[in-house]
């Protein structure tokens, strides 16, 4: 095993994998990107992805089916983006995420979110979705990529699983449009509360920006304005907490019973 174990922070493998850790334009230019932790890798698996290097920290005892490059503590730490990934790293092949791959059931639940920027708010939005069995999310007009490290960290998996489409907010409308799907756009200004509206036929629930909310494009495009009331002092949420308060309405329409 010796002879397969990496020792120097200067080694080339080890600085590639650094490089895709901090630089989306690197990710986006290779069509690679990491995964870090045994479970998230597991997840990556599962959902059909591609594992074309693995690091493994040489203390484990790995048992794995994928051939793996042992590294020492300090060559983890130099790769490692976060702390606690039970020493494991993997390189791995990125998906295209086109509006076109997208496989829709009949009244389909959508998430859209329009130029989301923090990494955190967008993983987040992407494990509820998993938990929430949404159809899909549509990120448009990005400002972060769906593999930057903190949306894979704040999905815990949820990434790698929920079928998730990148392109324009214009796409995005003409999509939605075409396939009869319902807009319902989250904003406080000429708005009713959420839930007055029926969620139960195909709807997508739209998000903008925090600092700045929807774009007039999506404004037009709307079959509804929703809100969440703002009962105390503040006037909104985190993003993340909308979309899952949302999600969680459109579930609720969907699977209500009566108690017996």
């Amino acid at each position: 095993m010796e002879e397969n174990i990496i020792t120097s922070v200067q080694n080339a493998r080890i600085k590639h994998v650094v490089a895709l850790q901090q630089k989306s334009s690197l990710r986006r230019e290779e069509g690679l990107f990491i995964v870090e932790g045994q479970r998230e890798i597991e997840h990556c698996i599962a959902c059909g992805y591609e594992v074309k290097e693995l690091f493994v920290l040489d203390s484990l005892n790995y048992t794995g089916d994928i051939p793996a490059t042992f590294v020492t503590s300090q060559v983890y730490e130099k790769m490692a983006y976060r702390e606690s990934t039970e020493g494991s790293i993997a390189v791995v092949k990125c998906k295209e995420h086109r509006l076109k791959d997208l496989s829709l059931k009949k009244e389909p639940l959508i998430v859209v979110l329009e130029s989301v920027e923090k990494p955190g708010n967008l993983g987040a939005i992407l494990r509820t979705a998993e938990a929430a069995n949404v159809d899909a999310v549509i990120v448009c007009d990005p400002l972060t990529d769906v593999y930057n490290p903190n949306v894979i960290r704040a999905s815990i998996g949820g990434v790698f699983c929920v079928p998730t489409a990148v392109c324009t907010s214009k796409e995005c409308i003409a999509f939605l449009k075409e396939h009869h799907i319902r807009i319902l756009t989250a904003q406080l200004q000429d708005s009713y509360d959420y839930y007055d509206y029926d969620m139960g036929r195909a709807t997508a629930i739209v998000m903008g920006t925090e600092s700045t909310g929807l774009s007039q494009q999506w404004r037009e495009a709307a079959n509804a304005h929703i809100r969440i009331p703002m009962l105390g002092r503040l006037d909104s949420l985190n993003v993340s907490v909308s979309a899952a308060i949302l999600m969680y309405e459109a579930v609720r329409q969907r699977h209500i019973r009566p108690l017996s």
